[in-house]
């Protein structure tokens, strides 16, 4: 078992054997049994590419060889950051098919979550994407363009002695690998038609590969309320029921087509249900190639996708577009929202304008996920969080001493159960934090409880939720603080219609100093985080309000810049409205 993984009690353990939950099937297996009962249907689409069951099956396999004789091991990790893509889905199977952990970064990390993520895992690979040629629709706003992640590859590989190989989807630098070369092409004649099966020759080399299903299988990221993501090791055990329990939830079978347009390194697009969900009951997983209106509902028509895998920032656009209306929606069944609450007015005209219901998806890479199902009440698809999709998935809700509070009121949700972490990897410390003596998860979520029904209502931790990304407050905060001019910060969240929540920075200057918002962005964009953790406004103060004993009162903050952001708003409509007298 693999040194810092915290397992589940052993009589815990055999408790969900016994009932059935863990089936002893590692996640590359998902595919390889797909295959054998739909070789011929078709598995994933991305663009003008498809691949059947037999044939994404037969890609695994090469790429397994061909990283296995690369001298990749089992329980090694592998840093995965490449772009949603059909390579995505093969080497991330590949890895599984081995028993190598990938570790799921994120196409918008720099170099400073990545060195983090690979010293943290000591990874000995590095999955990179080639350099982008410039800003794709869809991608966050003041992502660089033309950033290069080869050049930042071989960055790291200097700075992290385990770090051995890079492997680049697209043009590698000299000493990295091609990854679409290592696929390869079956051998002359071995494939033939679309369900037939691969070079016996790639079967044989790999017959000896035995992955145990209760190792870990991935490494994902928690939101990051502390200084840097926490790695979330996932075991084969219970994320294949993470999987299929999602999809079940969801109600798919052999004829559900999932569109997947968020990333798939995130545990929603890639399990809750998400891809291993589509591939588990046969499903066709198709990958879009940008996030607007014009792009996706033409899509949809095409492909007659039966669910989209979407979030708030995007429904509100695309409820607010004329483009939906144009195209045929009758094959679209299910609209998922996951990553932040989707207002009950925006769930009823997904219903009204598109003929399709709202699912509602809320949970946690560490394990819980809460669902609303297809045959919910109608008061329940509009207003509710979801339920937890096992019934033994454990839920309470708890006030600050830990005492659990009557359904209707107020508190953080504690979760526990079949797929649910029992540790971070490697974090002794922050287990001690984020766990109970009896192995219950502490969320971090304020929440109200009706038997099984969640409601959601925020984070109990200074976060900011960006349309379903996360910004740890303190992190940015250091990174303002090491800033010359600057004597106190203070990250506070400020609404916005689109991605719910924004980042505002209060600063105090040190005296006689003026800090402008370029200069802080700039700063900010050399210290390599990710864009989306950059600040979208600035507010100069002389002196931050405290409480009693000192600590800075993040409320007052937020209330203050909602009332300058509505000042501004009303003068530029009074310009508006004297413009208009004028003319």
């Amino acid at each position: 078992m693999l040194d810092g993984f915290v397992p589940w009690p052993p009589q815990v353990a055999q408790r969900w054997r016994d009932a059935g939950h863990w089936a002893g099937l590692p996640v590359a297996d998902i595919v390889r049994d797909a295959a054998a009962r739909w070789p011929a249907q078709v598995a994933l689409i991305e663009g003008e590419r498809q691949l059947t069951y037999a044939q994404l099956a037969a890609a695994v396999d090469r790429l397994a060889l061909g990283l296995r004789r690369l001298g990749l091991q089992p329980l090694q990790r592998v840093v995965m950051q490449l772009p949603n893509a059909l390579e995505f889905v093969v080497a991330y199977l590949a890895l599984s098919r081995l028993g190598v952990i990938p570790v799921m970064a994120l196409r918008g990390h720099r170099y400073s979550e990545i060195r983090h993520f690979v010293d943290a895992a000591q990874a000995v690979a590095y999955l990179v994407p080639g350099d982008t040629p410039g800003q794709t629709p869809g991608q966050t706003p003041g992502q660089t363009p033309g950033f290069d992640f080869r050049a930042l590859a071989d960055e790291i590989r200097r700075d992290c002695p385990t770090l051995r190989h890079v492997l680049v989807l697209g043009e590698p630098l000299p000493g990295q690998l091609d990854l679409r070369a290592l696929i390869g092409a079956p051998a002359q004649g071995a494939e033939g038609p679309a369900g037939a099966a691969d070079d016996p020759a790639v079967q044989s080399a790999l017959a000896d590969v035995r992955v145990d299903p209760s190792d870990v299988a991935l490494m994902l990221l928690s939101g990051g309320t502390t200084s840097m993501s926490k790695l979330i090791p996932r075991t084969h055990d219970d994320y294949v029921l993470n999987a299929r329990l999602c999809a079940q939830a969801a109600g798919f079978d052999e004829h559900t087509v999932l569109l997947a347009l968020l990333p798939l390194g995130h545990n929603y697009n890639l399990a809750s249900p998400g891809m291993l969900g589509a591939f588990t009951f046969g499903g066709t997983l198709v990958i879009g190639g940008g996030m607007q209106a014009e792009q996706v509902f033409p899509l949809i028509e095409r492909h007659r996708v039966s669910v989209v895998a979407a979030a708030v920032p995007l429904i509100a656009q695309w409820l607010a577009s004329d483009v939906p209306a144009r195209c045929d929606l009758r094959s679209l069944r299910v609209v998922q929202n996951g990553g932040a609450r989707l207002a009950p007015e925006l769930r009823a005209r997904i219903r009204s304008q598109w003929g399709a219901f709202p699912q509602e998806i809320y949970g946690t890479a560490e394990g819980l996920i809460n669902m609303t199902r297809l045959d919910d009440p109608e008061a329940v698809v509009l207003e509710s969080s979801g339920s937890p999709v096992c019934a033994d998935d454990e839920i309470k809700v708890v006030d600050d001493e830990g005492r659990e509070v009557p359904d209707g009121q107020p508190g953080e949700l504690l979760a526990r159960g079949p797929y649910t972490i029992r540790g971070y990897y490697d974090a002794p410390q922050k287990n001690r934090e984020a766990f109970t003596d009896h192995g219950f998860y502490r969320m971090g979520d304020l929440v109200r409880k009706w038997g099984r029904q969640i409601h959601a209502e925020g984070r109990k931790k200074d976060l900011i939720n960006r349309g379903g990304e996360k910004i740890s407050c303190e992190e940015v905060e250091n990174l303002i603080f090491k800033h010359p001019k600057v004597h106190q910060v203070a990250l506070v969240a400020m609404p916005d219609p689109v991605f719910g929540e924004k980042a505002c920075a209060f600063v105090v200057p040190r005296p006689g100093e003026v800090l402008a918002f370029d200069e802080l962005i700039d700063f900010l964009k050399a210290q390599r985080i990710a864009t989306f953790k950059l600040p979208e406004r600035l507010e100069l103060v002389e002196q931050f309000p405290t409480s009693l004993v000192g600590k800075v009162l993040k409320r007052q903050l937020r209330d203050l810049v909602i009332e300058r952001m509505q000042a501004e708003h009303q003068a530029e409509h009074q310009a508006e409205q004297g413009a208009g007298r004028q003319a």
